[in-house]
């Protein structure tokens, strides 16, 4: 093996060779022998092999295996200077092959040595951006878990920062189609990650990029499988799916399968809905995906039987008042609870769809069921009256750092969706009822208060606030009011955790982390 004297004599050959350095092919052939000797000559060779590579096609294969012995080097220093000259061997044909070596070389640990493989992608990347994406898309198809992981999110932090003429139509047509032979088999944390490559590509911010982009959503979902409300892996992959369709959907790119999913499907079993994760409430998370997806709803098939499927779950949550006895007081039965916020998700979702069928109330349901639901709403207005007098006192005078405090977001939180629910309500006490009325779903935009609090630890929720006479001659006992007990949810993020399951599993056996046995060593 050469010593570093030897590695000096025939660099000097071939720097001075100029335009006939090809010809010296036995010099070349001492520096790539280099590799084989100690710290100081691996060093040499880990810069000198890069240098003259080009000019010898014939020993490229010798080359670039000879780098990436230095590559996978004891010495850090030497593997740091190897990874770093890498990008010098992306020519031609070789091009994707670095472009699967470095790839694979995102599993290393040390941190200065992994900005290095990020770098060096980076920059070959520029070179010939579909030979790069060749390389890094056969390691997360085929790879072991570690590159694949590191890979994908390599794509999902990277891409962003690269500039239009390297991310071109044809680039991004290929980021595509490779992205859609992952789906076929993903966890649903990568899943996630694809759909932020995904809707990041400038040719996918058109109407038809966006309906592709929720055409690939619904696929995952399995909007076509019976649902099964208690399989934790079958509802965590519905809410996670839906979480990304939400933001795709406008009025051009309709929401129409979803919504009817969750009518048909999820409704009917949101009492029975297992949590993917604990301390989430479930039923709410999936109202309020429900309801923000309503708005974008187009022509449904069976609108009439869905909304009535609606319809009775919001009376679910629309108690009638209780009897009382023949003095006025309550007759002994506790008040109801009333839960805003379900009652808000399930009320504006109710005012979207029926827009679409204006005469559901009037025409659709029996005067007997009408008149219950007038009752039923209009015992939920009176209290509501209460309550929004109650947070309006409480929140009177308040500005500023006041305000920031965890109790009076709660409180802002909840006048905001007491006042939706009341707009809503007058709305259908219209004759005949009215979906003219516009509101702003109270978590949009998501107020940022601490995950897991059920309620409000202050008694302004749950508790009965103290009775109040009317102004005026009395009519009836029930001129002196004692509202319901309400409840809300403090629970003010968007829908946000971590996501665990198999994404379509049936198509390989992925598991959550299980990809099936993968070779272990060098791949390249």
């Amino acid at each position: 093996m050469p010593t570093v004297e030897e590695l000096y004599r025939n660099y000097g050959i071939l720097a001075d060779a100029t335009e006939q350095v090809g010809q010296h092919k036995d010099a070349y052939q001492v520096i790539l022998d280099g590799v084989k000797g100690g710290t100081k000559e691996k060093r040499l060779a880990a810069q000198f092999i890069p240098k003259f590579f080009k000019h010898f096609p014939e020993l490229a294969d010798s080359a670039i295996n000879a780098q990436l012995d230095l590559c996978e080097d004891e010495d850090v220093s030497i593997r740091r200077q190897a990874i770093k000259e890498l990008p010098q061997f992306a020519t031609g044909e070789n091009l994707p092959r670095v472009a699967d070596i470095l790839t694979q070389l995102l599993q290393t640990d040390d941190s200065a040595e992994f900005n290095l493989v990020n770098n060096a992608l980076l920059s070959i990347f520029k070179m010939d951006a579909k030979g790069t994406l060749g390389g890094l898309f056969s390691q997360i198809l085929q790879g072991e878990d570690i590159v694949r992981e590191r890979a994908i999110k390599f794509l999902s932090t990277k891409l962003k920062t690269l500039p239009d003429e390297v991310l071109t139509k044809e680039v991004e047509e290929l980021i595509l189609t490779e992205s859609k032979k992952v789906l076929e088999d993903v966890t649903g944390e990568e899943f996630v990650l694809f759909m932020k490559i995904l809707s990041g590509l400038k040719s996918l911010q058109t109407v038809s990029g966006r309906q592709q982009l929720v055409e690939l959503v619904a696929e995952q979902a399995d909007l076509e499988q019976t649902f099964n409300p208690s399989d934790p892996d079958c509802v965590d992959r519905l809410l996670q799916c839906t979480r990304q369709a939400v933001p795709l959907f406008s009025k051009n790119v309709h929401s129409t399968r979803f919504v009817t999913y969750f009518c048909e499907q999820v409704l009917p079993n949101l009492s029975s809905l297992t949590t993917p994760v604990e301390g989430l409430d479930i039923q709410l998370e999936v109202l309020k995906l429900l309801a923000e997806m309503s708005s974008f709803c187009g022509d449904m098939e069976k609108l009439e039987t869905n909304l009535r499927k609606l319809f009775d779950k919001l009376l679910e949550y629309m108690p009638l008042p209780p009897e009382e006895a023949e003095n006025g007081e309550n007759a002994g039965n506790e008040e109801p609870k009333l839960q805003f916020s379900y009652v808000e998700c399930l009320l504006y979702s109710f005012h979207q769809l029926g827009r679409k069928l204006p005469d559901f109330l009037t025409a659709k349901l029996n005067a007997e069921k009408l008149k219950d639901f007038k009752i039923r709403l209009q015992y939920f207005a009176r209290g509501l009256q209460v309550y929004i007098r109650q947070l309006r006192l409480a929140l009177q005078g308040k500005t500023g750092e006041a305000l920031k405090t965890d109790e009076n977001k709660i409180k802002v939180v909840a006048l905001k969706i007491t006042n939706n629910i009341n707009v809503l309500i007058k709305d259908l006490f219209h004759i005949p009822p009215s979906y003219k009325s516009t509101v702003t779903l109270s978590w949009k935009p998501v107020q940022k208060v601490e995950l897991g609090q059920k309620r409000a630890t202050e008694d302004t929720t749950s508790g009965s606030p103290p009775k109040k006479s009317s102004a005026g001659p009395k009519r009836d006992a029930r001129q002196i009011y004692n509202p319901p007990s309400g409840k809300y949810s403090s629970n003010l993020s968007n829908f946000n955790y971590e996501q665990r399951g198999a994404f379509r599993g049936s198509r390989g056996g992925r598991g959550w982390g299980a990809r099936g046995n993968r070779s272990r060593g060098r791949l390249y």
